[in-house]
């Protein structure tokens, strides 16, 4: 997990508050593919950036081939709060 914020853009705000939401899961694969609403989402590796630097998270390790729920982390709460400094890279 990366110990540096990104500076979230619009799309990312909307994918933290979809999570939030419950409306997100984490394919079972070797790479954390999300999809939102049942639907790949369009810009895959900025979700990994997100996972990486702990604003989302899979949620257990659920059963073996089956998705997981991504989770939206503390870190994440507060950036979609707006707790932390958009200035910041």
């Amino acid at each position: 997990m990366s110990t540096t914020t990104p500076t979230l853009t619009g799309r990312d705000r909307a994918l933290l508050r979809a999570v939030a939401a419950g409306r997100c899961d984490i394919a079972p694969t070797g790479i954390p593919d999300l999809r939102v609403d049942g639907r790949w989402f369009c810009d895959q590796p900025r979700a990994h950036v997100l996972l990486e630097a702990g604003l989302l998270a899979r949620a257990g390790s659920g059963a073996r081939g089956t998705p997981a729920t991504a989770l939206l982390t503390g870190a994440g709460r507060a950036a979609l709060d707006g707790a932390y400094d958009h200035a910041a890279a």
